[in-house]
């Protein structure tokens, strides 16, 4: 598969290679791909990541592995064999950047760990992602998505009051520690550029830390405070109105009132003059005391017009609104359309639409150049363009099914 479109890239001429699988370490090359890095993802001989079984399949394959897969060259190697961690060492020897995430001591019971290529390979900006980090007592824990969200803090403050804490119906901590991994690496980068340094390092990225990082003020509340934040719903602690309400066509639509002059011109659209120049809800503060009051306010207007004609009102009196959307919604709204947050794909001769990714840069823009590739898909190229094997020895390592 011919690679297209990536050498003018902020990435291009950084070789990345990905030891991860399923979601954290893949995102995080996913994005580094998208601006233009060269990604060598390593799978396992036969099924490959197993994200590519995961959720709805076509053709065999998850529709959500051709987004997550983008821009990758895919290799097969058989890491629990020497020969297969003798080519994953060679690679790394060749790569700017490495990304895994394993268990931590899992790259050091194979003799891949950082330590190896300090000597060998300064400048190598070695990417570690795991569910509690590299050092403290959790260390060597298994950390899935779910579990680290709790540790956080984060799932405490996601739900109703009383009720059981609510997952949202997506990996955060997985797609936020790629998020920050990716960060981190180009940090490294940057760093490894200063002439005083020209070396690479450790990224170190924690699942739990990368939901904890954002958790805003839930830390210095408490600590200067005592305060614990609790779940609050549909709302938002301390900001009104800021909710969710439901509409007489069954719809919900956000209305963000909380500005006191927004405030103001919200309660005049709805027709409650009087609440506009109510003192006790001139600021922020009071009303917080009288949050329930407003929200039964609006609540009651909500519920007798249509989400379209809340948000007409809404938009002609300037106050912050907007509609819950679904994928559908989404993908027929002509902001997402103007904006191009969707890019089209070829897979197995079918077009299919899959999530452009951001930020958005004005010269140098991301870009999808293929979908996720099959197993193996780039064997070949990558033994023989970068580790110099003849085609001899590709076909031992099939025999052996090492590849």
């Amino acid at each position: 598969m011919q690679q297209k479109g990536l050498d003018d890239k902020p990435l291009s001429g950084v070789r990345v290679l990905e030891l991860g699988q399923l979601l954290a370490g893949p995102f995080a090359a996913t994005l580094l791909g998208y601006y233009g890095a060269e990604v060598i993802k390593v799978e396992p001989p036969g099924k490959g990541d197993p994200l590519r079984q995961w959720r709805i399949l076509e053709d065999g394959t998850s529709l959500w592995w051709r987004s997550l897969g983008r821009n990758k060259k895919c290799i097969t190697l058989d890491l629990k064999s020497e020969k297969g961690r003798e080519l994953v060492r060679e690679l790394i020897l060749k790569s700017d950047v490495v990304i895994e995430n394993f268990r931590p001591g899992t790259m050091e019971k194979w003799g891949l760990g950082p330590k190896i290529f300090e000597q060998q390979h300064p400048q190598l900006i070695y990417t570690r992602i795991s569910g509690y980090g590299q050092s403290g007592p959790l260390s060597s824990k298994p950390g899935f998505a779910s579990v680290c969200e709790g540790f956080s803090g984060f799932r405490h403050v996601n739900g109703f009051p009383g009720q059981a804490p609510v997952r949202p119906n997506l990996s955060l901590g997985d797609s936020l520690a790629g998020l920050h991994a990716a960060f981190g690496i180009v940090l490294a980068l940057l760093q490894r550029q200063k002439p005083e340094s020209g070396k690479g390092q450790v990224v170190d990225v924690a699942l739990y830390e990368s939901m904890f990082n954002m958790m805003e003020a839930v830390i210095p509340e408490y600590s200067g405070a005592g305060v614990v934040r609790e779940p609050s719903g549909t709302t938002v602690t301390g900001i009104v109105p800021t909710n969710t309400y439901r509409c007489a066509d069954g719809k919900f639509v956000v209305i963000g009132g909380n500005g006191d002059s927004i405030f103001c011109r919200l309660m005049e659209a709805i027709g409650r003059d009087d609440l506009a120049t109510d003192k006790r809800l001139e600021n922020n503060a009071g009303r917080v005391k009288h949050e329930q009051e407003i929200d039964q306010v609006l609540s009651g207007w909500t519920g007798s017009l249509t989400s379209v004609d809340v948000l007409a009102v809404m938009e002609q009196a300037r106050v912050p609104a907007g509609p819950i959307y679904t994928a559908e919604d989404m993908m027929n709204d002509p902001q997402y359309r103007a904006r191009d947050m969707f890019e089209s794909v070829d897979v197995n001769g079918k077009a299919l639409e899959i999530p452009a990714l951001v930020p958005k840069l004005v010269k140098t823009p991301g870009e999808t150049c293929w979908a996720g590739p099959e197993v193996g898909s780039h064997n070949v190229e990558i033994l023989t363009n970068v580790l110099g094997l003849s085609n001899e020895q590709i076909q031992h390592l099939r025999d052996q099914q090492v590849i």
